[in-house]
């Protein structure tokens, strides 16, 4: 359980966003400070927005179920064994998607979890075929993407 919680800390500390306010050990609540034991002897050395991240990860912690911090734990496994250069890729496709105006966001979320739906082998055919194609026919396959999108976007605010 003690590992499951650091590596849950840990990816809290990756991927938690928002403002930055100290946040003293006090203020925690006894179910906070439990999951952050390890740090309350330094908590007050932490920089402000560790804190603040540190103290969401916790509270996100406390409301997942045994299979979601199972599920935590095996993406933080496989994020460790990620090497320096795919982390700092990822964490900059991450950068990128935050910036993207919301409604697109949605829109990736909903293709993904369409994509997810497709059987396995589906999906195999799916990947092969853009992999096999050339750097000219990518380009124009995303840029017809992002044509029909376009189209989608305008023809919603019509409606």
């Amino acid at each position: 359980m003690n590992k499951m919680i650091r590596l849950f800390l840990i990816c809290a500390v990756l991927t938690a966003a928002g403002s930055v306010h100290a946040v003293s050990w006090s203020a925690l609540s006894k179910a906070q400070q439990d999951v952050l034991a390890r740090y309350a002897d330094t908590w007050d050395e932490l920089p402000q927005d560790r804190q603040e991240r540190l103290a969401l990860g916790a509270e996100r912690w406390l409301g997942m179920d045994a299979v979601q911090r199972d599920n935590m734990a095996v993406r933080f496994e496989r994020w460790q064994q990620l090497s320096p250069e795919r982390r700092r890729m990822l964490l900059d496709r991450l950068a990128a998607f935050r910036e993207l105006p919301p409604a697109q966001r949605r829109m990736m979320r909903e293709r993904y979890r369409q994509f997810q739906k497709l059987s396995p082998e589906q999906r195999r055919k799916l990947r092969k075929r853009f992999r096999n194609l050339t750097p000219e026919q990518r380009r124009k396959a995303l840029q017809k993407m992002r044509q029909r999108a376009r189209a989608n976007r305008n023809r919603g605010a019509v409606d």
